[in-house]
């Protein structure tokens, strides 16, 4: 499938199944008129293989290089392992990684799970971004493990101050696969 038709397709599965048009208060506090509960599209049998292919086409497109993938758990965690497959499917060996609100106690006590990123160019990704909290708690976490972050990538960009704010903050360029104009949400 060519990158047009997958990205066109993710939009209208979005479009389609995970835009929720009511009165919503977001993790962050902040009230919307809608919500974009991308769980119901990057846990889609379909969806989620468009997931993989788009956001692996959107990093390869902007020069992103990388060997993880990941984020915060537990909006990032089917989005890097979509992306994982996708890769694989065109014989790249990317990993994928979860990143913990808060390191373990016990056990490994680490903060990061998956195959060791420390020393490793990683991307961190998310679903959906409205105040870049929880990129921002990533990539922290995946700092502190050592991993060299080189991009924040998301499926889609509220347009409420995600993109600023974390490559203000993080020091790193923001990536989006679709903005809420381009969904109808303008």
């Amino acid at each position: 499938m060519t990158a047009t038709v997958a990205r066109d397709r993710l939009r209208e599965l979005i479009q389609e199944l995970a835009i929720v048009h009511e009165k919503v208060t977001l993790s962050s506090g902040k009230e919307a008129d809608y919500y974009i509960d991308l769980r119901r599209i990057t846990l889609h049998h379909e969806a989620s293989q468009l997931v993989g292919q788009v956001m692996l086409d959107l990093l390869d497109d902007a020069g992103i290089t990388f060997q993880s993938a990941g984020g915060l758990t537990m909006g990032a965690d089917p989005v890097g392992t979509a992306l994982m497959h996708a890769a694989a499917r065109g014989n790249r060996e990317i990993d994928a990684f979860v990143v913990r609100k808060a390191q373990k106690n016990h056990g490994m006590a680490r903060q990061v799970e998956g195959p060791d990123i420390s020393g490793r160019p990683v991307v961190v990704l998310e679903d959906t971004s409205t105040t870049g909290g929880s990129a921002l708690t990533a990539v922290e976490g995946v700092r502190r493990a050592g991993g060299l972050v080189q991009a924040v990538a998301v499926i889609v960009d509220r347009d409420t101050g995600s993109k600023e704010r974390i490559e203000s903050e993080a020091g790193v360029p923001y990536l989006y696969a679709f903005g809420k104009d381009e969904l109808g949400l303008g």
